[in-house]
């Protein structure tokens, strides 16, 4: 797979979202370019005028995919002999930025509207009950592949900490200042995963070990890896991808 760089990704897909602007409204919301001037109100022709109304598209999707969003529906699963092997690398870097996380230094460290933040060692996160999902990744730039991840469901976590349920995001820092967020009622859903093991193994560096945010019902970007921290607002966090312009909720 050819590795772009990070501008050059951003810039890609920013391209590829203009270019279908006018199929995407008019498949999702009925609206053409014309229309889009006027909710807009700007030059569509104006590449700050296509970013702002972008934007704008963005946000009010968000807020229908929140409303849509059924957190007892459950995305397939499949059998193990759809799992892809090997299983792709993506990031926002090379393999050979991929960082080094030593597992005896390990610690999860968590913030915000959590009672208990003592940190969690990788001894303590292992010694959580576990489950298996075999389930696809989507990744936003048009590719997919069907993985096994194993590891602690995030709302019994959440729930085990004493993290305040009724806020509205959880947010992740990564070891490689990556950093998203997911709404309460997806980080909630029974297939959310905090991974440890990737297809029975303990979960490979270039796959986000030592711990991976599996979230099935959202695109690729949205499951940040080396997952070092974990925090709960109420204040909108953003995210690594998102403050760039991505969808935020990116549900599937």
């Amino acid at each position: 797979m050819i590795k772009l760089k990070m501008g050059e990704r951003f810039a890609t897909l920013r391209n590829r979202e203009i270019a279908s602007l006018e199929r995407r409204l008019f498949l999702r919301q009925g609206l053409s370019m014309g229309a889009l001037s006027l909710l807009a109100g700007c030059n569509v022709t104006d590449e700050a005028g296509i970013e702002n109304a972008l934007r704008k598209i963005s946000s009010w999707n968000d807020t229908v995919q929140a409303k849509l969003f059924d957190p007892k529906r459950l995305v397939e699963e499949y059998p193990a002999s759809a799992i892809v092997r090997p299983f792709p690398f993506n990031a926002f870097y090379d393999e050979d930025g991929i960082p080094a996380v030593s597992a005896a230094d390990f610690s999860l460290e968590l913030a915000g509207l959590i009672r208990d933040r003592k940190p969690w060692s990788l001894a303590e996160l292992y010694a959580l009950p576990q489950v298996t999902q075999t389930t696809r990744h989507i990744c936003v730039e048009g590719w997919s592949a069907v993985g096994q991840w194993t590891g602690a469901p995030l709302r019994h976590f959440l729930e085990r900490v004493g993290a305040d349920t009724s806020a509205r995001y959880v947010g992740f820092k990564c070891a490689d200042d990556y950093y998203t967020s997911i709404d309460m009622a997806t980080a909630l859903h029974p297939q959310t995963l905090m991974a440890f093991r990737q297809d029975g193994d303990v979960l490979p560096a270039p796959n986000g070990f030592p711990l991976k945010i599996r979230v099935p019902t959202k695109l690729g970007f949205k499951n940040p890896k080396h997952v070092r921290a974990i925090f709960v607002t109420n204040e909108y966090p953003g995210g690594y991808w998102e403050d760039q312009g991505y969808n935020w909720f990116a549900g599937l």
